[in-house]
């Protein structure tokens, strides 16, 4: 029978740690494992990655193409049918009633929020102020008896557009 005081681990398990730099004895003594001098032996020494010996590294070589949309693209709090299902009985649903009954925390509080038409929703529910749908979400909305009233979306325009002159 096992028993706390037959426990063993099993063979290999438990290593020594490897002592650098101890003296000749330990076999890691001298240069501690790290040859001779160079800038890879000195303290806090070494190189950052990609870096090629001051020649031009392979990433800064190669073309870059594309547009990359990161630094534009919109992020979304993300609430499902399922969840104000479980969290709204009726009324409306706004963005301070989803923080407040606490679907949105955190980041997501900042962010325009869009409903997914996971789970069902069986509740007639009122949306105002809420960013974006997913089709099936709308359909879901209506076919309970629910609302949605449109927000206006801010128009975004070039910075090089010249503002017209009032008269």
């Amino acid at each position: 029978m096992l028993t706390l005081n037959n426990l063993s681990s099993p063979k290999g398990a438990n290593r020594n740690t490897k002592r650098i730099g101890r003296g000749q004895g330990s076999g890691q003594g001298a240069q501690a494992g790290k040859g001779h001098k160079g800038q890879k032996a000195r303290s806090g020494g070494g190189v950052r990655p990609g870096f090629e010996g001051g020649a031009m590294p392979l990433y800064m070589r190669l073309p870059k193409r594309g547009f990359k949309n990161a630094l534009f693209k919109t992020e979304y709090a993300e609430v499902s049918l399922a969840l104000l299902e479980s969290k709204f009985d009726a009324g409306e649903v706004t963005k301070a009633a989803l923080i407040e009954k606490g679907i949105l925390k955190g980041i997501n509080k900042r962010r325009p929020v869009k409903i997914l038409s996971t789970g069902e929703l069986k509740t007639a529910l009122t949306f105002k102020g809420i960013e974006k749908f997913s089709k099936t979400a709308s359909e879901a909305i209506v076919k309970a008896g629910g609302k949605i009233e449109e927000v206006a979306q801010p128009t975004r325009r070039a910075k090089f557009v010249k503002k017209e002159k009032k008269k």
